[in-house]
């Protein structure tokens, strides 16, 4: 993984398509990388409900759910649109050139 200033790349653009989400991770943390219709959006990869990888599930616009459960949370803001005091911590990313990167240190 290549640092610059307080960011990790953890994908290329390329890797993670429109309306796609993988897991990434970072200093054995592991986040759920999503690209909301080429804005790119990182959240906690661990759902609170029963632990399952928000990385493997499906992306709605701004809302993965999870695979096990289908709980389902935004990952502009971390909220599950069911009960919004439940929420996914985010993650800061930006892209430079080709490269998708996440702000460290991660804080979850």
């Amino acid at each position: 993984m290549d640092s610059y200033a307080g960011y990790v790349t953890v994908a290329q653009v390329e890797d993670v398509p429109p309306g796609t989400c993988r897991t990434v991770e970072v200093d054995g943390i592991f986040l759920a990388l999503c690209n909301v219709d080429g804005t790119f959006r990182a959240v906690d990869n661990t759902c609170p409900h029963a632990g399952g990888p928000l990385g493997e599930g499906c992306l709605e616009g701004e809302l993965i759910e999870c695979p096990w459960h289908g709980w389902r949370f935004n990952v502009r803001t971390g909220e599950r649109p069911e009960n919004p005091e439940i929420r996914v911590p985010c993650v800061e990313v930006r892209v430079e050139g080709t490269n998708v990167q996440v702000k460290v240190p991660l804080t979850l």
